[in-house]
């Protein structure tokens, strides 16, 4: 994963870690409330924003920008290790958090870091599942192999938009981003 996303150009990597992290934003919105964090749900704007930017809306800059740096002057980022606050740690909360990162700065680690937290949800709500003693369980293996896959075909949609996408940073008319989030942003943010 980490070569594929490291040829794929900062914008490309934007877009791919913002249908990630808008998975598993989903996935943790459907959860029933007491089971939900309230941080991570704090955390939908900023993803609706790295949405926005990744797809050529210039102004999303800022927005972004700003809640990266409330995050970085929160108690939620600290070094406390264990005795600190967990809240950003969450699959969802961490995975936007680094895909606007991934927007901001272009870097390949912030996207591998949200494929990551990608295959990681899928072990963890597994586990979640053995828990419950539920029937029917899907095969781990398979389960995670399918979750990688799902990445890479999200690669692949995104580069046969890679001349469009490769300076959406920086801008990009109306009706092109209006057509790239029914093009991207509807078929990565799908469960399927």
């Amino acid at each position: 994963m980490k070569e594929r996303l490291e040829a794929a150009s900062p914008s490309e990597r934007g877009i791919f870690a913002a249908g990630v992290a808008e998975r598993l934003m989903s996935w943790h919105e459907a959860l029933p409330k007491d089971a939900q964090a309230a941080f991570t749900l704090s955390l939908r704007p900023l993803l609706n924003s790295v949405w926005e930017g990744a797809l050529g809306d210039s102004t999303a800059f800022t927005a972004i920008s700003h809640a990266v740096a409330d995050y970085m002057l929160s108690e939620h980022c600290h070094n406390d290790g264990q005795d600190g606050p967990d809240d950003a740690d969450e699959s969802a909360a961490a995975a936007t958090l680094h895909a606007a990162h991934a927007y901001l700065f272009g870097c390949t680690d912030f996207a591998v870091w949200v494929s990551g937290r990608g295959v990681e949800a899928v072990d963890q709500h597994l586990e979640h599942l053995a828990d419950q003693e539920e029937e029917d369980l899907p095969d781990p293996d398979e389960a995670l192999i399918a979750e990688l896959q799902r990445q890479l075909r999200d690669l692949d949609l995104i580069a046969g938009h890679s001349t469009e996408l490769r300076h959406a940073k920086f801008g990009l008319p109306v009706d092109t981003s209006l057509r790239l989030r029914a093009e991207l942003r509807t078929p990565l943010s799908s469960r399927d």
